[in-house]
């Protein structure tokens, strides 16, 4: 069991290392809100992904991507949600970091929006067909929510981290808009994951 899980954990971690919505989002979180105010953000992430693996690993992203309508909805939904992050962050880098009134997602936020990520859906189908363990459909997907909950459980602490971290290197209003609006980019660019 223990050497089935490994080329699975390999592939999970560096699947969702990797910079993608997340990545971005809890980054800036950690540098506007602090480390604090981004933890149900935070711990809605590795959920919203185990939930998503689960799912994966007992048929459910195959059989709703078999169906090409709801599969262009679904990539139409996060084009527009990811672009509408996008925006709401460039505008937190048009005012100064004091005048930033922005709030950071909620739980329930957190989760949903997994639904509608394009890279966690990559990485959990990828995972859920390239890495199954000969167990049956229950088994199979509490094995992928244990993963994936558990090792985006430590990237998401590292990238909050990170952008907590950063806070105090951009005090200045330059630096915050140009982190800031870097940001913002980074969260654009990320839908040409859902239209390759």
């Amino acid at each position: 069991m223990t050497s089935d899980l490994l080329p699975l954990a390999v592939f999970v971690f560096a699947g969702l290392f990797s910079p993608g919505p997340n990545v971005v989002m809890l980054t800036a979180s950690g540098a506007r809100f602090g480390f604090r105010a981004t933890l149900p953000h935070l711990l809605g992430v590795p959920l919203g992904t185990g939930l998503l693996a689960a799912a994966s690993g007992l048929g459910v992203g195959a059989f709703l991507l078999a169906l090409p309508d709801l599969r262009i909805a679904l990539q139409a939904i996060a084009v527009l949600w990811i672009l509408w992050l996008a925006w709401r962050t460039a505008q937190a880098a048009r005012a100064p970091r004091k005048a930033d009134r922005g709030r950071p997602f909620t739980f329930l936020e957190a989760v949903l929006f997994q639904a509608v990520n394009p890279k966690i859906w990559a990485v959990t189908l990828a995972a859920s067909a390239g890495f199954g363990a000969a167990l049956g459909p229950g088994a199979e997907a509490l094995r992928l929510f244990a993963v994936f909950a558990a090792i985006n459980l430590g990237v998401c602490l590292f990238w909050t981290t990170v952008g907590h971290l950063l806070a105090p290197l951009l005090r200045s209003d330059a630096l915050w808009r140009g982190f800031m609006s870097l940001m913002a980019l980074l969260m654009a660019a990320s839908v040409l994951l859902i239209l390759l």
